[in-house]
């Protein structure tokens, strides 16, 4: 009887860990930044139909960069858990940072027992009464999560917009600011990006129940200015 062949713990994580990671980097980018009225969120996608952004509940959105339909199974099982706690208790008590723990608890799972990790990484935010009540939550592949401040960037080449972001972003801006640096720095420094080419929604607390509004391409050529 043959020996299978032995492979060291860590190598079998770094491999998937590589294997998620280019396939997330084939994928388009996306950013959320927080505004004074809310939080607003921003992906290049020409799509009209197959959508990078939702919303999950009331005052909670939902983002994801990857493959579509593996993010899309997540979007679809944060409503159902959103849902049912909402019904259960109370609208109230659906927090996006006990969504945000669900998420990396189903990712972290498959990316250590199932032999194909999730190529996908997603952001939870949430949109707070009061500005500092405002929360994002941004969950890789292999189920870590962060808590980030002020923005957050998703996808293959995050690293270097996320500086371009640094370098633009202010506490206080407007929404027209906030797309416009946002924009920026998903385009880099040779690109420029039209309004058909993105897909852009907002968190805005000062709407009443639903928070979350998704907006067109004459809204978004405005903001742009």
């Amino acid at each position: 009887m043959s020996m299978p062949f032995y492979v060291p713990p860590e190598q079998v994580m770094k491999d998937r860990a590589d294997f998620a990671q280019k396939g997330i980097a084939r994928g388009r980018s996306l950013a959320a930044v927080e505004f004074t009225d809310g939080v607003l969120l921003c992906a290049e996608n020409p799509s009209r139909n197959l959508r990078k952004i939702s919303e999950i509940y009331d005052r909670i959105a939902f983002a994801g960069v990857g493959r579509y339909n593996e993010y899309d199974q997540l979007r679809i099982a944060g409503i159902r858990h959103a849902d049912v706690k909402g019904y259960t208790y109370s609208r109230d008590d659906v927090d996006p940072q006990a969504l945000a723990n669900q998420y990396a608890q189903m990712m972290g799972q498959i990316f250590t027992h199932e032999t194909k990790p999730l190529e996908v990484e997603i952001l939870v935010a949430a949109v707070g009464f009061r500005r500092e009540d405002d929360r994002m939550f941004h969950v890789r592949y292999d189920g870590s999560v962060t808590d980030e401040d002020g923005f957050a960037v998703l996808g293959g080449e995050a690293e270097s917009m996320r500086e371009r972001l640094a370098a633009s972003y202010a506490e206080g801006m407007d929404a027209a600011t906030a797309l416009q640096s946002t924009v920026s720095a998903l385009a880099g420094e040779d690109e420029t990006l039209s309004a058909e080419e993105l897909e852009v929604a907002i968190l805005d607390r000062a709407d009443k129940g639903r928070c979350f509004r998704r907006l067109e391409n004459g809204e978004i050529e405005t903001l742009l200015g």
